[in-house]
């Protein structure tokens, strides 16, 4: 599109979270007069931490947000995966991206703060809850339950897993229950048992459970997460320390001593869910990015990388394409095969055999995508 068309081009954004947050970065840097509708009356990010991939990272670079991200990370070499008792079953270095190399670990709540901190001030509407998104001549108009409306000429829904842009205007179909619980906290690294030695992720496998340890030396903590088989699937189960203790019976005894030590009012804990792939992502002038176009399971640690990377290729087909409708035909075109393949892998099983399919979802079908 024309300079001059994007930058009277009027784009809303529903959700400010990974998605978008990068797809309002990335959008505003076009010229486009963006503004952001959040749910929220304040951003907050619970959990644990996250890996940002080079390309993710690359992004950040062409953005020009590339130091603020980095400086709230902890940049890793490389994963390696064992067995539950610490037996060596793969160590291999993060897939690089031109010359960079690094996949930066990141405490979700300060890849938020970031992001949101690059956006212009005032871009961001807290307190508005989307009821309705509508499609209306050559744009559409968004309702929100405190009264308010919006029109744009691009309304870009990145509201989640539970979407009401998805449910109303693409798929109906609910999310789906991966049978799996995840538990997430932070500690600090003193506690952690001497298992953090560098800064590079290590998951550890066994009896249909996973207890990853994801180094934030730059806060001096470590990401500990427990992804364990659980038929429960309510959003935010109730579960005990004695629950935990019995997801990682038989592993390292260190990790039985993290788990026992852990204050559970710190954990982070929700069943696991997915949705399936959706045929569309676009009408004319509305388009879904992130977890609302394709919300994947997290055993590949690419849910956030593939939301930064919508936003990146929805701005790249803005700039390539001739016209609206173009554009978001080019964005679909070259972003969907890519997430319904991660999508897929993501679902696969986990035993220790099929390790080098699943993880981290660069081979052998996704290699080199991130």
């Amino acid at each position: 599109m024309q300079l001059s068309d994007l930058e009277n081009l009027k784009i809303a954004v529903v959700g400010a979270g990974y998605g978008g947050a990068a797809a309002a970065k990335a959008l505003s840097l076009l010229g486009a007069q963006v503004d952001v509708y959040e749910q929220a009356s304040r951003i907050r990010e619970v959990g644990a931490g996250i890996g940002l991939r080079p390309t993710t990272m690359n992004r950040f670079r062409e953005w020009g947000i590339f130091d603020a991200i980095a400086e709230v990370t902890s940049p890793s070499d490389y994963f390696e995966i064992l067995t539950a008792t610490g037996d060596p079953l793969m160590k291999e270095a993060w897939p690089a991206d031109g010359e960079q190399v690094h996949t930066h670990l990141i405490h979700r709540g300060d890849f938020i703060d970031a992001l949101l901190g690059v956006l212009p001030g005032g871009m961001v509407h807290l307190g508005h809850k989307l009821e309705s998104v509508e499609e209306k001549g050559e744009g559409a108009i968004l309702t929100f339950a405190n009264g308010t409306t919006a029109e744009a000429d691009l309304v870009v829904g990145a509201d989640g897993i539970k979407s009401v842009v998805r449910h109303q205007l693409f798929s109906q179909q609910p999310p789906v229950f991966s049978g799996e619980h995840a538990y997430r906290t932070v500690i600090s690294t003193d506690a952690a048992q001497g298992m953090v030695v560098d800064d590079n992720l290590r998951m550890y496998i066994g009896r249909g459970t996973k207890v990853y340890l994801l180094p934030l030396r730059h806060r001096g903590q470590v990401s500990f997460d427990i992804t364990a088989l659980n038929p429960d699937g309510t959003w935010a189960p109730q579960v005990t320390k004695e629950d935990l203790l019995k997801t990682v019976e038989g592993f390292d005894e260190r990790l039985v001593a993290i788990t026992r030590d852990l204050d559970m009012d710190t954990v982070n804990i929700r069943a696991v869910y997915d949705i399936d792939p959706v045929d569309t992502w676009h009408t004319d002038s509305v388009v879904l990015v992130g977890d609302a176009a394709h919300s994947m399971l997290h055993h590949q640690g690419q849910g956030a990388n593939s939301a930064i990377e919508d936003g990146g290729a929805l701005a790249d087909a803005l700039k390539l394409a001739d016209s609206l409708k173009e554009a978001l035909a080019l964005y679909q075109a070259t972003r969907k095969p890519v997430t319904d393949e991660l999508q897929r892998i993501s679902r696969q099983g986990w035993t220790e055999e099929e390790i080098n399919d699943v993880f981290p979802g660069q081979k052998p079908a996704a290699a080199g995508q991130e």
